[in-house]
């Protein structure tokens, strides 16, 4: 048998039965409280006729029920399908006709959207709304189900069943839906204690969203090393500050971004983080001013970067443990690790030869983390995985002690916060605005965000366009995270190859003159 999901869950309820599995709020459930309720969610979603390998999915933002649907919903023998919560209801209807859901699972804050979205997507037999609240009208209730089900006994799917399909940006302009097996998220969940340094004294906080992996590794990672899970509903930093402080954390997960607000948040000076161990982040390396102001904060804190992708199950590579010390690691800080024990990454060419160390190329990646593929997409799966490598799309450098420095994309990408946005997205979006000739949209250095979306927009002739109306015409077709921050307006043709290709590296070029690689 290979890995299974539950297996985790179950470890942890018989070799820590009292303690505390999670907290959030005025909830605290020990281990085997939580396999309980987890069983018996299962036992709620088969009643509601969840077929072998049927797709659940979950919009919503951090807790414990969360936590429970991650197991319940294998434990009853169906595969999750994370909605990420800042999507516009046009992308999320795509999802879930996409996934073929047969059951969506929402918190208070999202029972408006679904009703409208259930309107347009039959598929969905049952809306399911966990809340400390009572379900409205048009909702089964996610606690009210439970009080009255019987425990089921666990599905026990594993090794190549599917675990799970999660969406990620897609180059053609529809998002790509990511099946990650049993194998591939155990042996990730196995990767990160190891290469995090979980164990049964963690304490982990969930501030970054749990419909990504970044935080779903832990999710998994924790619960195999039968730490404590404390759940805030989503990332604000005196929220987050206070979370830690009271349970104190030993572990989060955040973005470059969120790790700066922090370290420049009023009052962080009296703030007692003693017990936190390390700040993990990931998207893009750590600001030296950030860096520098954290360490003066916090002279012992360790600072774990690591790089990965959905494709990944996520975890790339991360810092090895001797260099997380700002003080000892320097410059090497800067890169995204090495790869975990039982992965094989090079850096190649575009024969898929690798390189000498120290020169550019491609990341290539094979082992028990790479993805089974796309979801309904042999084209864009058989591109991904060719000669038995994942071809990743970043470009990067590697030393001599096998460190990983990412330089450029070679996909059309733009992380802007620790949100991935394709560029492909954004540009289909905006050339059904009425008016428009052409449009190109690029990544741009910001300060506060990394990269900034940047739309380059040729309107048509006698047409009227402004970038206020192209940023305003976005919001209702995609993610605000995905929406122009500036629009540029020319008169003139966008410049094309030979091939009749737009350019964008020159359209890049003036914003990135002054950068020493094409990523921030």
């Amino acid at each position: 048998m290979g890995g299974r999901l539950t297996q985790g869950l179950r470890r942890a309820a018989q070799v820590k039965p009292a303690g505390v599995a999670v907290i959030d709020g005025a909830h605290r459930y020990s281990w085997n409280e939580v396999a309980s309720r987890v069983a018996r969610a299962a036992g709620v979603l088969r009643k509601a006729g969840l077929s072998e390998g049927g797709r659940i999915a979950i919009l919503a933002h951090n807790s414990h029920r969360y936590f429970e649907i991650y197991y319940a919903i294998p434990w009853a023998g169906g595969a999750i399908v994370p909605l990420n919560t800042r999507l516009a209801p046009p992308e999320m209807q795509y999802i879930l006709e996409d996934s073929g859901a047969e059951i969506l699972i929402v918190d208070e804050n999202f029972t408006e959207m679904a009703l409208a979205i259930r309107e347009r997507v039959p598929a969905l037999r049952m809306l399911l709304h966990m809340s400390d609240r009572p379900a409205p009208e048009g909702f089964a209730d996610y606690e009210t189900l439970l009080a009255a089900a019987e425990p089921v006994a666990d599905a026990e799917r594993h090794g190549s069943d599917l675990a799970g399909i999660f969406y990620t940006g897609g180059s053609t302009g529809k998002a790509k839906g990511v099946m990650l097996s049993h194998d591939n998220m155990v042996t990730n969940a196995v990767n990160g204690c190891y290469m995090i340094g979980y164990d049964p004294t963690s304490v982990y906080l969930h501030a970054a969203p749990m419909c990504y992996l970044t935080d779903g590794m832990s999710t998994l990672s924790i619960t195999m090393a039968a730490g404590t899970h404390v759940f805030i509903p989503r990332f604000e930093v005196e929220t987050c500050l206070d979370a830690m402080a009271e349970h104190r954390v030993t572990n989060i997960a955040l973005v470059p971004t969120m790790i700066s607000m922090i370290v420049n948040s009023p009052g962080i000076e009296k703030r007692d983080l003693s017990h936190l161990r390390q700040f993990m982040f990931g998207s893009s390396p750590i600001t030296e001013g950030t860096l520098k102001r954290a360490v003066e904060l916090w002279p012992n804190m360790k600072f774990l970067h690591g790089w990965g992708m959905t494709e990944l199950s996520p975890i790339g590579s991360m810092i090895p443990h001797h260099l997380r010390d700002p003080r000892v690691s320097g410059d090497k800080l800067k890169s995204c690790g090495v790869a975990p024990p039982n992965v094989e990454v090079i850096i190649a060419d575009d024969d898929g030869n690798e390189v000498p160390r120290g020169t550019i190329g491609e990341i290539l990646v094979r082992g028990p983390i790479v993805m089974q593929g796309y979801w309904n997409k042999p084209d864009e799966t058989a591109a991904a995985l060719r000669g038995g490598w994942l071809h990743t799309g970043d470009a990067a450098i590697m030393d001599e002690d096998g460190l990983i420095y990412i330089v450029d994309r070679l996909k059309d990408m733009i992380i802007s916060g620790g949100e991935n946005v394709y560029s492909t997205e954004v540009e289909n979006a905006i050339s059904v605005m009425p008016g428009i000739a052409e449009v190109s949209v690029i990544g741009i250095p910001d300060p506060k965000w990394g990269e900034a979306v940047h739309a380059i927009v040729v309107p048509r002739n006698g047409a009227t366009v402004t970038p206020e109306a192209v940023q305003a015409h976005c919001r209702k077709l995609i993610a605000g995270y995905k929406c122009p921050r500036s629009v540029e307006l020319r008169s003139e043709p966008l410049p094309v190859s030979a091939a009749g290709k737009i350019q964008k590296n020159v359209l890049r070029e003036p914003y990135w003159r002054s950068q020493e690689k094409r990523v921030n």
